[in-house]
C-alpha cells in the first residue's frame, strides 16, 4: 500500500477530491495547513504598514491506496492541482507497511 499526502492551493481542493470520487477513491483526510516553499510568502498592507506574509494558506490531503492504484491517484492529483504558477504544491509516496481498522480489527487493504 501507499500514502500519497499532497500539498496544494486551497481553491483547487474541490477540483482534486471531485477527481479522486471518479476514480472512486473511498476516503482521505483533509487538513487546512499552512508553509512556504520556494516563493517564502508575500508582501501585504494593512493600515498603511506592509508586513510579510511568510505562511501560506495551503490544503493537505492524505489518501492511503493499494500500490496498483497510486499511480493513477498521483497523476489525477498532478492534472488538476496544476496551475504552473509558483506555490502548486507537492506531492509525497510513501510506502505503508500495515494498517488496522480500529473499529474492526481488519488489516491490510481491507481496513483501507
Amino acid at each position: 500500500m501507499k500514502r500519497i499526502e499532497a500539498i496544494i492551493k486551497p481553491f483547487k481542493l474541490d477540483h482534486v477530491t471531485e477527481a479522486l470520487d471518479e476514480l472512486g477513491i473511498g476516503g482521505m483526510t483533509v487538513t487546512e495547513v499552512k508553509g512556504f516553499g520556494r516563493q517564502k510568502g508575500h508582501p501585504e498592507i494593512y493600515t498603511g504598514s506592509e508586513y510579510d506574509i511568510n505562511f501560506l494558506p495551503k490544503a493537505s490531503i492524505m489518501i492511503v491506496v493499494p500500490d496498483e492504484v497510486a499511480a493513477a491517484v498521483v497523476e489525477i492529483i498532478l492534472k488538476t492541482a496544476r496551475t504552473g504558477k509558483i506555490g502548486d504544491g507537492k506531492i509525497f509516496v510513501s510506502h505503508i507497511e500495515h494498517v488496522i481498522r480500529i473499529r474492526t480489527n481488519e488489516r491490510g487493504e481491507n481496513a483501507v
